[in-house]
């Protein structure tokens, strides 16, 4: 099964390729669309993906996960065209709901298929990290074309990314079906089981919204919020080209995550993973140079890069049934729920002041950090803890 992970990891550099991701907040508001609305789209594709994660992973469950990852490559490339195409709130909405239908549909089913084309389980966090380097090494080049060629003419690095995502779509025509490798002591169970036990297990609960919560911090302050601080800076485009450059670089970190984490142990890793994100956010609420907003950023990416492969190996050795994309489809739906929220309070937050936004990152990642505590803490998650 290395062909698949071979095709896994060129889909994620080609998809890491959004040539207009350090400007992505900019170029909407140039076409008019203010940072509330931004907000308000993406809550509303949130919602849309909450509805959409179960009936998908049933349908991934059924029709197999490469005909998904088909199916959902080609959606992807049609989203990049309406973006590029944009020009009103509405045709960034659209755009949204489409990326809404793709990534619920993506949810669970990739990472499904790296797990379970790794031949020993403790190679997939190795895996899981690899593709997340593989992405970031495409946003580390698009970022570069940006800084370097692009600059401010934001059409053509929507055109650019358009090209890339024709190109990824292509590959998932390469996979293997990997359904049916799953271990045959995992029983097949209907959907309504497996969200009953998912709902009623406690622990696991305080772990995906801790994972929801830092993970949602992240995602907010460091592709949308992190350019209105570096404007509030005085900082230029080329110069955000060049931090998200560096904040690429540091996303590659998380080809490490299995050996910094085995390290740590699960305890002390998910008490540092929250403790930067605090770090991160008070700094950037706090101050107005450039220096330190870029530190903040960068310590956050980091954070960031050797957290991902780690929950996401957590989440699948902790699913108990055959259809692992329908469990793994009700865990996305839970962290999407707080991710709705999260982004709302953003948002309001936002319009108000930036420096509140950042204050109440400082409060979801002290609220991860509690939840992981608890978790780590319960004597069901000794196997993980150390």
């Amino acid at each position: 099964m290395k062909k698949n992970l071979y095709i896994i990891y060129a889909i994620a550099l080609l998809q890491g390729m959004v040539f207009y991701a350090p400007i992505s907040t900019l170029y909407r508001q140039a076409q008019g669309i203010s940072y509330f609305q931004i907000a308000i789209i993406e809550s509303i594709s949130l919602l849309l993906m909450l509805a959409l994660e179960i009936p998908w992973g049933v349908v991934a469950d059924r029709i197999g996960y490469r005909k998904t990852m088909i199916v959902c490559g080609i959606l992807f490339f049609i989203s990049k065209i309406l973006f590029w195409q944009a020009r009103s709130f509405w045709g960034f909405f659209g755009e949204r709901i489409l990326l809404s239908v793709v990534l619920a549909g993506l949810s669970g089913v990739d990472t499904s298929i790296i797990y379970l084309s790794c031949q020993r389980e403790e190679e997939s966090q190795k895996a899981f990290g690899i593709c997340s380097s593989m992405g970031t090494i495409g946003l580390l080049f698009a970022s570069g074309v940006f800084a370097l060629l692009i600059r401010d003419n934001y059409r053509l690095a929507g055109l650019l990314t358009v090209v890339s995502y024709g190109i990824a779509a292509v590959l998932a025509f390469g996979l293997t079906e990997v359904k049916g490798q799953e271990n045959r002591s995992f029983p097949t169970e209907r959907f309504g089981a497996t969200l009953g036990k998912t709902l009623k297990n406690r622990r696991l609960l305080l772990f995906l919204f801790a994972v929801a919560l830092l993970s949602e911090t992240h995602q907010t302050v460091t592709v949308f919020l992190n350019q209105l601080q570096y404007e509030r800076c005085g900082l230029g485009s080329a110069a955000m080209g060049g931090i998200y450059m560096a904040a690429t670089v540091i996303g590659m970190c998380g080809v490490w995550s299995a050996a910094v984490t085995k390290k740590l142990g699960t305890r002390r890793a998910f008490v540092l993973f929250p403790a930067l994100g605090i770090l991160s956010c008070m700094t950037l609420a706090v101050t107005r140079n450039s220096v330190l907003s870029v530190a903040g950023i960068l310590i956050l990416c980091l954070a960031d890069s050797l957290f991902q492969p780690f929950q996401t190996e957590i989440q699948h050795q902790q699913v108990q049934t055959g259809n692992r994309a329908t469990a793994l489809s009700v865990h996305a739906m839970l962290i999407d729920g707080v991710g709705i929220g999260t982004n709302l309070v953003f948002g309001a937050l936002t319009k108000a002041s930036l420096s509140a936004a950042f204050f109440f990152g400082v409060g979801t990642c002290l609220l991860s950090l509690l939840f992981f505590s608890l978790w780590t803490r319960d004597g069901t998650s000794a196997q993980w803890a150390s």
